[in-house]
């Protein structure tokens, strides 16, 4: 039979069973036709899980025969027909071990010895050898170093995806093979358009896995590629491409807007890990997707009960670090306290402290579970553990202590003792807007006339630092900074940049929320003046007009 007409009626094939009956009517064939036949058995029989039926495929005549003649004739079979063979024998999960495995193997590392291979045998013979011996293998570096011989620019996609898996493990200095990654690199970004979504997805692993931050190009025409792919990446796929996206610092709204209609659709059928990291995109990236957390804090009320530890802080850590409560808000916090309840243990320290830290954040006090919190049990566990009691870790205890004080006084647990206490919190996502701050302090110079009446950057007793103070008398004279008595109103003036909020949002992030509900409760008068009020205001008296109006709305028109 002519091989095209054979490989056509093959395609048609749905089972093994098939394959056998067709395989057993033919007279004669050629061995690339005989490992054609195996590569379409290892299609039809294997799944994630493995050989389907195992039984009925390698007990069968035929695949014995098949293999018998491979076995025992492989040094008479083609290139094609040999790797072909070792790449479905290898997915068919035959014993690395057995006689027929060791016959191709040792025959195909023998023409590869004498550069008989082409660029598809060298890609075939090195997908077999990753699967079957892993990144150990060393004749996969002689793989790659043919490889460098070849004309890139006319491999195609499944080639150039290969040699980048086959790089990800041979790679162990950091110049290493950077001149041919620097010329695939280049002939990659030709045919971003022709990769489906698994070869998307492995490329973007391999340039984070071999650190490639000079490839922008290719790397912004990969991830804009990936938009279109979402609703077709397997969950493993769809991770690749989020960390990518995390790797090297790219943001894409139309990625965001796929996102956002690919998950309501598809949360209760994804893997929980894929989930977990497009929340942990979100978080990294503040963007608040009012869909995306919705739809997870669904997925949550559902499914909660067969995540992970991890993966149960990484789907609700996000609400409060973007400062968000979706609907289902009393159902999901509902669900937490289930599942706090009844995995306390299970949970390690640091992962527990930052979930139970995201509540309050919100204001969703997790009082059952303070007491163990502020014990000297868990306090040890922390400090025994990276990071141990850090800057960061010693400011969300002091906030939780905090938070315990002046919003729930109901509270009579234990107490988080001095020598745990920060002087003043870390707040890494919510640093001050220098720039802002000065125009705002060069605003209230022109309004009070002298640098005295105001102070910034002031620490309080409380922790907090106060961006701009400004103490009034009682009768609502303004009082130099420095002046400690007859205080009656303290004004903190919160001076949010565009990093105190969520990307393309006026929602505070969650450290920047708490700090100003806290201050309220101290009996401070909070004033917050947010970036996108002031960045029209051109000279410093619409400044001073506006922080009149602002702080001193009640009072007589500005008269400058």
């Amino acid at each position: 039979m002519d091989e095209q007409v054979f490989f056509k009626k093959l395609k048609s094939l749905c089972t093994s069973t098939e394959v056998f009956d067709f395989v057993s009517s033919l007279e004669v064939m050629s061995d690339t036709m005989a490992s054609g036949a195996l590569q379409r058995i290892s299609e039809v029989e294997v799944d994630d899980s493995g050989l389907k039926n195992p039984e009925g495929v390698l007990e069968n005549e035929v695949f014995r025969a098949l293999c018998f003649q491979f076995e025992f004739k492989s040094s008479k079979l083609s290139n094609s027909g040999l790797l072909n063979a070792l790449q479905a024998l290898t997915k068919l999960r035959i014993d690395p071990q057995s006689t027929l495995m060791a016959s191709l193997l040792s025959e195909g590392e023998e023409r590869l010895g004498k550069g008989q291979l082409t660029v598809k045998n060298l890609c075939a013979l090195g997908e077999s050898l990753l699967e079957l011996e892993g990144p150990s293998c060393a004749t996969l570096e002689q793989i790659v170093n043919h490889m460098q011989e070849k004309d890139i620019e006319k491999w195609s996609p499944r080639e150039m995806v290969m040699v980048y898996k086959m790089l990800q493990v041979t790679v162990r200095e950091g110049e290493q093979y950077q001149d041919l990654l620097n010329r695939m690199n280049s002939v990659t970004l030709t045919i971003v358009s022709q990769l489906s979504p698994k070869f998307t997805s492995v490329i973007l692993n391999s340039l984070v896995v071999l650190h490639q931050t000079r490839a922008v190009p290719l790397v912004t025409a990969l991830c804009k590629h990936s938009v279109k792919h979402i609703p077709y990446f397997t969950g493993d796929e769809l991770v690749n491409v989020l960390e990518a996206f995390l790797y090297f610092g790219h943001r894409e709204q139309i990625f965001t807007e796929a996102l956002e209609t690919h998950v309501p659709k598809s949360i209760f059928t994804m893997h929980p890990q894929t989930v977990s990291k497009v929340m942990q995109y979100c978080c990294r990236k503040m963007i608040l997707s009012k869909p995306i957390f919705n739809a997870v804090a669904e997925g949550f009320i559902s499914d909660a009960d067969r995540f992970t530890t991890d993966q149960i802080a990484e789907y609700i850590i996000p609400f409060g670090t973007l400062n968000y409560l979706p609907p289902s808000a009393s159902s999901l916090f509902r669900k937490l306290e289930t599942v706090l309840h009844t995995r306390f243990s299970h949970f390690k320290p640091h992962t527990l402290l930052n979930l139970l830290h995201s509540c309050v954040l919100i204001q969703h006090y997790p009082v059952n579970f303070l007491p163990k919190i502020f014990s000297p049990y868990f306090l040890q566990q922390l400090q025994a553990q990276p990071p141990g009691l850090d800057r960061i870790v010693t400011s969300q205890l002091t906030q939780l202590f905090l938070t315990v004080a002046l919003e729930c006084p109901f509270y009579e647990g234990p107490k988080l003792l001095r020598k745990y206490q920060v002087k003043a919190f870390l707040t890494p996502h919510s640093s001050l807007d220098v720039h802002l701050l000065k125009r705002v302090k060069t605003g209230l110079l022109y309004l009070l006339k002298k640098r005295i009446y105001f102070a910034s950057e002031v620490s309080t007793p409380y922790f907090y630092t106060v961006d701009i103070e400004i103490k009034l008398d009682e009768e609502g004279f303004v009082l130099p900074a420095a002046q400690c008595e007859e205080v009656h109103r303290r004004i903190a003036l919160c001076v949010d940049g565009q990093n105190r909020f969520c990307v393309n949002s006026h929602n505070l992030l969650g450290e920047e929320a708490i700090k100003q509900r806290h201050l309220q409760l101290l009996g401070y008068e909070v004033v917050q003046i947010p970036f996108f009020e002031i960045e029209s205001l051109q000279n410093h008296r619409k400044m001073a007009e506006y922080l009149h109006k602002k702080i001193f709305p009640h009072m007589y028109e500005l008269s400058c």
